[in-house]
């Protein structure tokens, strides 16, 4: 149904929409101009700002590799290809799969974001290689799952002003998740995300016979088999032993089990990259074969280990020129008690596009926005979520966040784009208009 709205998308996005290194040049360019204009920043202050931030991301950035191989490793076990395969046998029709991929990515966002990414991407691949369905729908409805990831358990907002000593807590104090995540207005906010964001993608299935089915044999990883190697050497030995794998595997698995269970902690980047690679050295057994799969797993990390240090460097210029200060200004300005949460919402996903950061986001508008509730009478904890709810939104058309998920999945960012529009002019209605009067 929907399909001839996105047709017109499609064809545009496929036509203007350059490869996402591309696109991060042309940001680079627009922001430094931006901020030599419209502050008091000059070229030489925005080129200095940009080139020293540019390595802030680095931890940032390798995680975000980690987070990719590891999970890639990790489905490319017999063990999981089999359950996720088992998984996607649910699916009968190119629509149910879709509902399901769509279904499985928001909640596994809603736990935590990193694991939303990657399971989604992975199950993507399951359901590709059980069923006829548009490769490029599906795709771009597992992405549209993380939609909800900051109105969820790892919400860097809710989480931030809920923890003891916060940056703002002198000004609000510290707001329990009750009043944010797992506030009324927000509660209506998931669901609607969990009944709308299903059916609408859908509805983006074109007819079958313009369909863009993927070859299933490029989706099959190869299995991991034990080689025996006649005359092997003792190095050999070791890289095709499993007990060496085996033994490790578990002493990881042990140690999250400690770090879950005993110690208390709960999901978070680090612990989801933890359970993913030692899981896959216990399941691969040998060295040879998790190798195998990290050597196969490698080429598509490469557009997160060159974009994301230009990404540091436009964050840095935006906060310390004062950019994003401004934009979000001007959105305050105009705003009343009633409207402050909706206009808050709108100017975070703006600078969003510049600086997709939850966190360093809400470093920077926190303070704008925070004293304008205060001051106007709005209600603070829908405010922050508004700005929670406004970075995850805008994610739908910033390739920033896409990089994992299209690096599994084999595709470009321009092959999903076209959906993912349409995905965030339906959303973004439907999550303002909750926001302002629920």
């Amino acid at each position: 149904m929907f399909y001839r709205l996105t047709r017109p998308l499609t064809s545009l996005v496929e036509r203007y929409l350059p490869d996402p290194y591309v696109f991060v040049l042309l940001l680079t360019l627009i922001v430094l101009a931006l901020a030599s204009t419209v502050t008091p920043f000059t070229p030489l202050d925005a080129i200095n700002t940009w080139g020293q931030g540019f390595w802030k991301l680095l931890t940032f950035s390798m995680q975000m590799l980690l987070i990719l191989v590891s999970g890639y490793m990790l489905a490319s076990t017999p063990v999981c290809i089999k359950a996720l395969d088992k998984l996607a046998q649910q699916a009968k029709t190119p629509a149910v799969a879709i509902v399901l991929i769509t279904v499985i990515s928001m909640l596994a966002s809603w736990i935590n974001w990193g694991f939303g990414l990657v399971i989604g991407a992975l199950f993507a691949k399951a359901l590709a290689r059980r069923i006829d369905v548009d490769y490029r729908v599906l795709v771009a409805s597992a992405y549209s799952g993380f939609i909800v990831w900051h109105g969820g358990l790892s919400g860097s907002v809710p989480l931030t002003i809920a923890t003891a000593g916060h940056f703002s807590a002198a000004d609000i104090g510290v707001i329990d998740t009750a009043y944010t995540l797992f506030a009324p207005f927000n509660i209506v906010l998931l669901m609607a995300m969990l009944i709308i964001m299903p059916v609408l993608n859908a509805c983006l299935l074109p007819p079958s016979k313009q369909q863009v089915i993927v070859d299933k044999q490029k989706l099959t990883p190869a299995h991991q088999v034990n080689t025996v190697i006649e005359n092997a050497t003792p190095a050999q030995k070791l890289e095709h032993s499993p007990w060496l794998g085996i033994t490790v595997g578990l002493l990881g698995c042990f140690y999250l089990a400690y770090y879950f269970l005993i110690a208390g902690h709960g999901l978070n980047l680090n612990s989801v990259i933890g359970l993913f690679l030692f899981l896959a050295i216990l399941l691969h057994k040998t060295p040879a074969n998790l190798l195998n799969s990290l050597h196969s797993a490698i080429p598509g990390g490469a557009g997160i280990v060159i974009q994301f240090p230009f990404y540091a460097g436009i964050m840095a210029v935006m906060v310390e020129s004062g950019l994003a200060q401004q934009i979000s200004n001007a959105f305050v300005a105009i705003s009343t008690a009633d409207t402050l949460p909706f206009w808050s919402f709108i100017s975070a996903g703006l600078v969003n596009i510049f600086i997709p950061s939850g966190g360093g986001q809400w470093a920077i508008q926190a303070p704008i926005v925070l004293p304008a509730a205060e001051m106007l009478g709005a209600e603070i904890p829908r405010v922050a979520m508004a700005v929670a709810w406004g970075d995850a939104w805008t994610n739908l058309i910033q390739p920033f966040w896409a990089l994992p998920v299209l690096a599994i999945a084999g595709l470009k960012a321009r092959d999903i784009m076209g959906f993912c529009l349409l995905q965030l002019l339906v959303s973004g209605v439907i999550i303002a208009a909750i926001l302002t009067w629920v």
